[in-house]
């Protein structure tokens, strides 16, 4: 539900041999087997300090950023962590998720809680049982260190509501209504944080509260229009207004805005050319979304009833299979409690899931 730290950091000792030496940066690339290379200096006079910190592209050969920090060397424990989190700020707007990234910077001045949240979205950009309880943990510790921190509250209520989707929560309803409650919590600390505002259309789609969805939506659009995830969410809402052609128009907006594709907008943006017949541009996106998430049950699940209704009954069955896999506890009755969509489409859904072997 946007992708955060980068991937892949090649660990401190394996770059000591470069300190203190020359060293050319496509170099460093070619040893380390990485593509981008953060450097830096320290320079002080008396009690004054300048840092510069530069992010490179090696294989490209250019700056991605650069900054200078000049400051008074008072309480270098804190010099650190406010420079740490401006550098990780800039890099993570370079590298992964654009405009998305500002968003998590305001609210907290804890940078073990900033980080905790990063942590937190990072292991949502996979959806399964284990990422998204370690994603809780990890929003929770950070709440723990800033019990204020706006962005932790909304992004906490995407996870209780992924629990949902996935069948971990205990009382679907319940969960439904505690993700409401963070992510009011977090508007009333902050009113203007857009993810706040996107995430709460997210769960009155899930709690089938159709008339109020889209306000939260088009707000969140409105403080942060290159927004990947706000983009998503509007594209959801519409998808649940059955106003199918909108949808797909800022399910692709968002898709452009992220540089990494997220599973879920490659798979509501899928289920829109369905619902529109638009069957193989439909096949071909969930095909697609396999690609970022092999293991996406509500993918498999849709491309199963998605090829009933093309009358190719064989690969039909072969996704219904791909779904017991992922799930053997499937059952149809608790995926037609479990979606969100309008009872039409649901009743649909059930019964071409039906012809595909599905009980």
């Amino acid at each position: 539900m946007s992708e955060i730290i980068p991937p892949d950091v090649i660990g401190r000792n394996s770059t000591f041999k470069y300190k203190g030496n020359p060293v050319r940066v496509q170099q460093v690339s070619e040893e380390m087997g990485v593509q981008y290379v953060m450097e830096g200096s320290v320079q002080w006079s008396g009690d004054r300090v300048r840092i510069t910190v530069q992010l490179m592209d090696a294989l490209k050969g250019h700056h991605l950023f650069s900054d200078r920090y000049d400051r008074e060397l008072k309480d270098i424990f804190t010099l650190q962590d406010e420079i740490s989190m401006k550098a990780l700020m800039a890099m993570r707007v370079a590298l992964r998720t654009g405009e998305d990234a500002r968003g998590s910077e305001k609210g907290t001045k804890n940078l073990d809680a900033y980080l905790k949240l990063l942590q937190s979205m990072e292991q949502m950009q996979v959806v399964n049982k284990d990422k998204v309880a370690l994603a809780r943990r990890l929003a929770e510790e950070s709440l723990a260190l800033d019990p204020e921190y706006a962005q932790a509250y909304a992004h906490l209520a995407i996870v209780v509501l992924v629990e949902v989707y996935l069948g971990v929560s205990k009382s679907p309803r319940d969960s439904l209504d505690h993700a409401e409650e963070l992510v009011k919590k977090a508007l009333a600390l902050d009113n203007s944080n857009w993810y706040a505002h996107s995430n709460l259309g997210y769960i009155y789609v899930w709690k089938r509260q159709y008339d109020k969805v889209l306000s939260p939506a088009e707000r969140a659009v409105s403080l942060n229009p290159n927004s990947a995830w706000a983009c998503f969410v509007q594209g959801v809402a519409l998808l649940n207004l059955e106003r199918f052609e909108e949808a797909i128009l800022h399910f692709k907006k968002s898709l452009r805005l992220s540089p990494v594709p997220f599973n879920q907008c490659l798979y509501n943006l899928a289920n829109s050319y369905r619902f529109l017949g638009r069957y193989d541009e439909a096949i071909a996106t969930y095909k697609k979304l396999f690609q970022v998430d092999s293991d996406h049950l509500q993918g498999h699940t849709h491309l199963a009833a998605t090829y009933v209704l093309v009358d190719r009954h064989e690969e039909a069955r072969a996704e219904a299979a791909e779904v017991m896999r992922i799930d053997p506890q499937f059952s149809l009755e608790r995926y037609a409690k479990m979606v969100p969509f309008r009872q039409a489409l649901v009743d649909q859904q059930v019964e071409a899931l039906r012809k595909a072997g599905l009980k």
